[in-house]
């Protein structure tokens, strides 16, 4: 058997081993040792590689983002952001018909700013929702769609913890890659906006409003919310200004949504450390899950596998908007079963040589951040994809009234937005490339 024959058998592998539950970043660890000890013929050079990459990875200073960002997570959680949020935007478009879930969305793409997860944008959000929903007389399906789909949000609108690991594993930049997110994920909130008042024409019995509210408490519900501007104003424009690099925009961010519960009073003693232990817990999970992909991509590397492939797509003469339209199909699949961060270590390093290989007539630098969005958007979408879509299970675990069948029938909605969404995005990379070229 040859090594790039050896290395396309360790995907169903490595899916296997994921499908039997054994944790992702074991299993990359295991089928990158395995296979590259079957490269060498020894297991001494693996061994003595991963000595090096374990430290380089743990120790790297461009991954000491990710536990800041998920630290801010938390402390914006604990100092009611999240409820502040909901709250503002159900004060102004509560009343209408299907302004409650509009709400809903909207608070999403707001947490967003703050927190650079999906699924602990949609847990959060939905457990704040979730009951204003049901008060308004939503049906459950639509109820839990909706928070589903607005979870997606928490990684398209930055910071974003996937797009930094892109940026590290193509040598981008994090600022133009933040700051090119921004409009697509305003696009997503809004064709998700616009999915929930066709659904409420279309079957008004399952949507509900609230009475209007008086202008003085819309007023101050949105004051409420200043925390969040300000801090995304300071983490994002002081990154893309160069005021501060992205460690420390996320030092700041940390420092400041901290700030704000402790203001709120929901920050003492006991949940300071709950934050911080559930962020080491996080922050470990992730950091296995990138040493396992890096044992693994050398593998991969040391078979030839994806210059072999590059140089096997450039030979077919098929057009490379086909060829990109295929791998973005197979990143909905794979985000069936996979979640986004595991997905980009382990394929960007295959896929992107691919890619960068053909001509799509832009620059290098604007194609990768280019490739990059879509990749963002289309494993999201993997995300609330039935049958197995990781949000979807995130918010029905906290609507257990409500069967997972009439999620998937509402969701299916959503994901059509999401694919037009990536089809206007694919025909039209100045959507994605005009605010860097300002």
């Amino acid at each position: 058997m040859s090594n790039v024959e050896l290395a396309l058998w360790s995907f169903p592998l490595l899916l296997l081993m994921i499908f039997i539950r054994i944790p992702i970043g074991l299993s990359m660890l295991v089928c990158g040792l395995g296979g590259a000890w079957m490269v060498y013929g020894s297991y001494m050079p693996i061994l003595n590689q991963l000595k090096q990459m374990t430290f380089s990875t743990f120790s790297s200073y461009s991954l000491s983002v990710i536990p800041l960002f998920l630290l801010m997570g938390q402390f914006a959680a604990l100092g009611g952001l999240s409820q502040a949020l909901f709250k503002a935007a159900e004060a102004w478009i509560g009343h209408r018909k299907g302004g409650v879930a509009m709400a809903a969305v909207g608070a999403c793409a707001g947490f967003g700013a703050i927190c650079g997860s999906s699924l602990a944008t949609a847990a959060t959000m939905g457990q704040v929702a979730l009951p204003e929903l049901k008060r308004a007389g939503y049906a459950g399906g639509i109820s839990t769609a909706c928070l589903a789909a607005g979870g997606t949000l928490g990684i398209l609108i930055p910071p974003s913890v996937v797009l930094v690991i892109y940026a590290i594993l193509t040598e981008q930049n994090i600022a133009k890659l933040f700051l090119a997110a921004f409009v697509p994920g305003l696009l997503a909130a809004l064709g998700y906006m616009i999915v929930i008042a066709i659904y409420a024409r279309l079957r008004p019995q399952d949507v509900g409003s609230l009475p209007p509210m008086p202008m003085k408490d819309r007023i101050a519900a949105t004051i409420k919310v200043w925390p969040v501007m300000v801090i995304f104003v300071a983490v994002v424009g002081g990154i893309y200004s160069g005021l501060f690099t992205p460690t420390e925009g996320a030092a700041i961010g940390a420092f400041g949504t901290g700030l704000s519960a402790w203001f709120s009073g929901g920050l003492n003693r006991k949940t300071l450390l709950a934050a911080v232990l559930g962020t080491a817990v996080a922050t470990g999970m992730i950091f296995m899950i990138v040493l396992g992909a890096g044992v693994y991509n050398t593998f991969l590397a040391l078979s030839q596998l994806p210059q072999e492939a590059a140089n096997a797509v450039g030979g077919w003469g098929v057009s490379p908007m086909l060829v990109l339209v295929f791998i973005l199909v197979l990143y909905v699949i794979l985000g069936c079963f996979m979640d986004s961060l595991s997905m980009i270590l382990l394929t960007i390093p295959v896929f992107f040589p691919i890619v960068t290989a053909l001509d799509f007539g832009l620059p290098p630098e604007e194609f990768a951040i280019w490739f990059g969005i879509l990749v963002l958007i289309v494993v999201e979408v993997g995300l609330i994809t039935p049958p197995v879509g990781m949000n979807l299970f995130v918010i029905n675990s906290l609507a257990r009234d409500t069967p997972i069948t009439q999620t998937y029938r509402a969701i299916l909605p959503f994901v059509a937005s999401d694919f037009i969404r990536t089809g206007v995005l694919l025909a039209f990379p100045s959507i994605t490339l005009f605010v860097l070229r300002l």
